[in-house]
């Protein structure tokens, strides 16, 4: 049977009420964890107040 481990990290989305991702380091971050085996799987935005963003949680995995 194949065996999963997970992975999880959370970015801060920037701007006043959120919404704005800085993407050149988010690719960065994305390139090295898959270099080191991680697939990202899901990824979503957390919901601050009022439908604003403030973080977007990233979830990885990789074979054991």
């Amino acid at each position: 049977m194949e065996r999963w481990e997970y992975k999880t990290i959370k970015v801060e989305l920037k701007g006043f009420s959120g919404g704005i991702l800085e993407v050149e380091n988010f690719n960065g971050e994305l390139n090295k964890l898959g270099e080191e085996g991680w697939e990202l799987t899901s990824c979503f935005a957390t919901n601050a107040a009022q439908g604003h963003s403030r973080d977007a949680i990233s979830v990885f995995k990789r074979r054991k």
